[in-house]
């Protein structure tokens, strides 16, 4: 029985990857409670799991009574029926009662796995949080193991960890497939007190692009280059904007990389993902019109705010070329859009020449 005992143990830790000494911990947590359930009058219960000497014991400690009929059972032994148990034992000693585990009925085996599962589960839990607290908003590489043909939801690892990752989290356009190895952002832990706590996971945010750049590019995880802001329309296009601390590091260069390495890097992990890289500017006037990049402008005016209640939002008129108009709007509006969400402002753009209707 030792060895099955023991067995499982070692199945347990391996599968938990739990230390070996919790578990026995854990286990013995267990058994005590399950013991308990079939002697509650019971104050002395000992149970010693010892792995290295393939030791497994369960006991009652009960005082040794001069008198046959005891007051208390479940706590006192009369001296005659102690001496079966140790010969040796004198009255107002204690004397260990053996506990056979055969005794505890499936009813108390069944309680004792509860318990252990339990206990095990909340290891796990308290485990998975302190391992991803350090991860939150961090990027880490990750193995797709599985994808779900209906949903397109993949299963990834990390850190052997199985996570589940949605397909909304993932870049429009690109297909998974089991074996590959992929960045994504941990955008957070969502714990429960009844459920195991879910790693949310993405390749969609822009804090996403943000942590790329940091991993590619020393100027910006050493502080030299910052970047001051992000706009993305995920799988399309990503508008960053930077600032070198040092006059004599371009930001935009240093970004981009020699041969445009380090860029390339960012768009091969972003599934071709084009980016454009602008450098800030604290004059507004001036950072609108390079976040409409590659589009040329001519003039920035800016506007009155537009007070919504307590949103206060900002506005300006940009003119352009006339043959600049649609690059500067881009496709359904996604160089607009990303130049209003990199600068903050509502941007209207209006032609130089205004178009004449015709007759």
């Amino acid at each position: 029985m030792n060895k099955e005992i023991f067995a499982a143990l070692s199945a347990l830790e391996q599968e938990n990857h739990i230390d070996k000494e919790i578990l026995i911990d854990k286990i013995k947590q267990g058994i005590m409670k399950a013991i308990k359930r079939d002697y509650p009058m019971s104050e002395h219960i000992t149970v010693d799991i010892d792995p290295d000497n393939n030791k497994f014991e369960m006991k009652l400690q009960k005082e040794v009574m001069d008198v046959m009929y005891v007051d208390d059972p479940d706590n006192e032994i009369w001296i005659g029926e102690a001496k079966e148990y140790d010969p040796n034992v004198n009255v107002g000693d204690w004397v260990d009662i053996p506990l056979d585990p055969a005794r505890f009925g499936r009813v108390a085996a069944q309680n004792a796995k509860q318990s252990i599962k339990h206990d095990i589960k909340d290891y796990e839990k308290a485990r998975l949080i302190e391992q991803y607290q350090d991860k939150e908003r961090e990027v880490v590489s990750a193995v797709v193991q599985k994808v779900e043909p209906g949903t397109l939801n993949a299963i990834v690892t990390i850190d052997k960890n199985e996570v589940y990752f949605i397909r909304k989290e993932q870049i429009p356009g690109e297909v998974l497939k089991a074996g590959d190895m992929i960045k994504v952002y941990v955008a957070g832990i969502a714990n429960s007190e009844k459920r195991q706590p879910v790693i949310r996971i993405s390749r969609t945010q822009r804090e996403f692009v943000k942590r790329l750049f940091e991993i590619e590019v020393p100027e910006i995880a050493d502080g030299t280059v910052e970047i001051k802001a992000i706009s993305r329309v995920a799988g399309a296009r990503s508008k960053i904007a930077v600032i070198s601390k040092d006059p004599n590091v371009d930001a935009v260069g240093a970004c981009i990389g020699p041969k445009k390495s380090r860029i390339t890097a960012v768009v091969n992990e972003l599934n071709g993902e084009k980016i454009d890289v602008i450098t800030y500017s604290e004059d507004p006037a001036e950072f609108i019109a390079k976040s409409l990049a590659p589009a040329e402008v001519i003039r920035v005016d800016l506007l009155e705010d537009l007070v919504e209640g307590e949103k206060i939002q900002k506005r300006c008129q940009v003119i352009v070329p006339n043959n600049q108009l649609s690059l500067a709007i881009g496709n359904k509006g996604q160089n607009a859009k990303l130049a209003a969400g990199l600068t903050g402002y509502k941007i209207d753009i209006l032609p130089e020449v205004p178009v004449q209707d015709e007759e």
